[in-house]
């Protein structure tokens, strides 16, 4: 679809002269904004996109004959009517019959005709010279050498080449004109300069602020008016803006419609689809292209069939390939951080777990990704660290390896596993997934494929580490003696034990993604009090214990337990070395069965005895009674959990 623009008319007898913004929406520089510039000639710009076009940035013959210093020598068209919107790029008085040798394309010719060949032959050749060479229109002041009207011949030869003649009625200082003319595109050139600078500026200062690629590519589209997208060389789309148009029409099969669009070089304009685009990348790596839509000939007022091909003005070309300079940069800045990919796989999982974007966005973005979740079995999935922080492995910059680590293990286990999905780090502890499936039957075999996947990525990567030695504390590299009990040591903490793998129910829908998710993160984190190894936790393995210890930080759990055991801790604090609180837990677990309550206490049983009626005073409780020890075996349960980070 092409960028929007406004189309231009003719100012009515009187007016000032015409304004020079030609677009009512687009581009958003400035409010004194023209169209932009391209250079005139054959051959290619410093940006590789073809010239041989004038941009509408310059006036066009219909509104310099809307001047008021032209309409006053009464101007009238004879031929060529369908020419007078080609952009006039500069005013030539010339009174010599081979003048076309002398323009380079663009002109306005004005002659009084004194020195035009006087055969119909010449006249015929004259014109068509000027047709050649490309000229905007030829204006004839009548009265020195044309009395009434040009001749017919002229008008003929005019009309047939589709180049506007003009006759002026009355007599006329060509200076007048040129001063009008060349004002306006002197103006035109000026405006464009400020644009220049403005863009420079622009993506000068988004170098400066670290900006992320969906900011430089939103700046791209508001400064241009056209939709802009960043893909990534397998032609999946990383970020796009649609520039108020459809999101889902700019999309659509976007993989095969880019593989049509082929660029002759590292910048260049494809005509045919429509599209300017520039490589992203820096010392020699390339690593995606940017692509800004602009619309082709047949869209551009004025332009015809038998016309140069009208390509994006220099403005865009420059723009664009700031916009790529400031992507590569950042890329460059951010090269030790996760992966552009991977950032907006974070930006999408993000987006489900905390609602901060559609989730019709959120489809169709990943879709763009290659990652299809419309009409999908999808089932959230959690991995974390069972332990933190690791002895010898303290503070934020271990913290983030490990996790970083653990991202990379998740992405490649996911690949073995041939399993699509969305995956990233989506807090300082867990890497996210959210696999899309297409039968539902297939949730257990695929979760079994992806956590057996992970095992075996894991134990190889730590396998590699420690034969490389690249893992060891700075103290013990290099010397033999420690080498060997520390690999083993990172194969006991690359065993799946060492991390948790937690899925949630599956669901339906992309709207129900996020119950999914939040399942398979609170599982997780249950998880983590859980003594067995399995290779995969889910809803039914939490337990009591699971949820009392998400439920930790919740203050009506926090008062139930000072309800039922506040006193006993408090005598237990008096008089430490009795520590009742453990005889009642021993009592508790055993199934309140006393011999093995004793057992369990290393105490005798009249000792056994005393200390839980001694609790039965404290608490003012039955210990016989079911109700009464149920409810303190949760509240001991929950103190456990208050109590457990």
């Amino acid at each position: 679809m092409p960028c929007r623009r406004a189309a231009r008319k003719p100012s009515p007898p009187g007016a000032s002269p015409p304004p020079r913004t030609r677009r009512s929406t687009a581009p958003r520089w400035s409010s004194a904004s023209t169209e932009p510039l391209t250079r005139l000639g054959g051959g290619e710009s410093r940006s590789g996109v073809t010239d041989g076009s004038v941009s509408a940035v310059f006036p066009t013959v219909r509104e310099v004959l809307a001047l008021d210093p032209v309409r006053h020598f009464a101007p009238r068209v004879v031929a060529g009517d369908a020419g007078l919107d080609r952009p006039v790029r500069w005013v030539h008085v010339a009174e010599v019959p081979d003048i076309a040798t002398l323009l380079g394309g663009g002109e306005l010719v004005l002659t009084t005709g004194i020195g035009l060949p006087g055969d119909d032959a010449g006249l015929r050749a004259f014109i068509g010279d000027l047709a050649d060479v490309g000229v905007s229109g030829l204006v004839v002041e009548l009265g020195r050498r044309y009395v009434s009207g040009v001749p017919r011949v002229m008008v003929a030869a005019a009309e047939r080449r589709g180049l506007p003649l003009v006759e002026l009625r009355r007599a006329t200082p060509f200076v007048r004109i040129t001063e009008a003319v060349h004002a306006l595109i002197v103006d035109a050139q000026l405006t464009e300069l400020r644009a220049t600078e403005e863009i420079h500026q622009r993506f000068n200062d988004l170098s400066v602020e670290g900006a992320d690629a969906a900011e430089v590519i939103r700046q791209a589209a508001e400064l241009s008016g056209c939709p802009v997208v960043l893909e990534n060389l397998s032609r999946q789309v990383l970020g796009y803006d649609p520039a108020g148009e459809s999101a889902e029409l700019l999309l659509d099969s976007w993989e095969q419609h880019s593989r049509r669009i082929r660029p002759t070089g590292r910048t260049a304009y494809d005509p045919d689809n429509g599209w300017l685009v520039t490589a992203v990348g820096a010392r020699g790596q390339d690593w995606g292209r940017l692509l800004l839509r602009w619309p082709a000939s047949g869209d551009v007022p004025g332009a015809r069939s038998s016309d140069p091909a009208v390509g994006p003005p220099t403005r865009l070309t420059i723009l664009i390939e700031r916009a790529a300079s400031t992507l590569a940069l950042g890329r460059l800045i951010r090269r030790d951080a996760e992966g552009l990919e991977r950032q907006i796989h974070r930006t999408l999982l993000t987006a489900l777990l905390d609602h901060s974007r559609p989730v019709d966005e959120v489809a169709l973005r990943a879709k763009a990704l290659g990652v299809v979740l419309d009409r999908r079995h999808l089932v959230g999935v959690m991995v974390r660290h069972r332990v933190e922080d690791p002895v010898g492995e303290s503070g934020p910059e271990a913290g983030q390896a490990r996790l970083r680590d653990l991202s990379e293990a998740v992405g490649q286990a996911l690949r073995e596993a041939k399993l699509t999905a969305l995956t990233s780090a989506v807090d300082d502890n867990s890497v996210g997934a959210l696999l899309a499936l297409t039968d539902p039957a297939a949730e257990d075999r695929a979760l079994s494929a992806f956590a057996g996947a992970l095992r075996r990525v894991r134990l190889d990567s730590a396998a590699s580490r420690a034969a490389s030695g690249g893992d060891m504390p700075r103290s013990t590299a290099g010397t033999e003696s420690s080498a060997a009990p520390f690999a083993v040591d990172v194969h006991r903490n690359a065993a799946p034990g060492a991390v948790i793998v937690a899925a949630g129910s599956g669901v339906g829908s992309l709207r129900e993604a996020r119950r999914s998710l939040i399942e398979a993160r609170q599982i997780a984190e249950a998880a983590r009090r859980d003594r067995r190894d399995l290779p995969i936790f889910r809803l039914p393995h939490v337990g009591l214990a699971g949820l009392l210890h998400l439920l930790r930080d919740e203050p009506r759990l926090q008062t139930f337990v000072e309800r039922e055991l506040g006193a006993l801790l408090e005598y237990d604090a008096r008089h430490p070395r009795e520590q009742l609180l453990d005889t009642l837990r021993a009592y508790l677990e055993q199934g309140r069965n006393k011999t093995a309550g004793a057992a369990a206490a290393h105490l005798s049983r009249p000792a056994f005895y005393e200390r839980l009626a001694r609790i039965a005073r404290i608490l003012d409780v039955d210990l016989d009674s079911v109700e009464a020890s149920l409810s303190l075996h949760v509240a001991l349960l929950a103190l456990e959990a208050v109590r457990t980070p």
